[in-house]
């Protein structure tokens, strides 16, 4: 499997409308839309998970496409580095 970067999604953009763009390009296994923790709005990104020739003609295929009056942005996803978790009593 590989996971792609989906970034520029306007923020109309849902789960189904997103599956159903890559799913043009071969089997779509899993859609991940990223929603602001406190205020649950969209934020304009996402992460799409295809086999991994899927996933190559889907990154050929639409990046740099207009959805909505955006250019996307697909790349192959790059694994985050954790900040160890620690941050401190939280305050409230």
């Amino acid at each position: 499997m590989t996971k792609l970067y989906v970034g520029n999604l306007p923020f109309s953009a849902t789960d189904q409308s997103v599956r159903d763009i890559f799913a043009k390009h071969g089997a779509v296994d899993k859609v991940s839309l990223i929603t602001d923790r406190d205020t649950g709005r969209p934020r304009g990104f996402g992460f799409v998970e295809m086999s991994n020739a899927d996933a190559s003609r889907a990154m050929q295929a639409l990046n740099g496409t207009d959805l909505d009056g955006r250019a996307l942005k697909v790349n192959e996803a790059q694994e985050r580095e954790r900040s160890g978790g620690d941050r401190g009593p939280r305050r409230y």
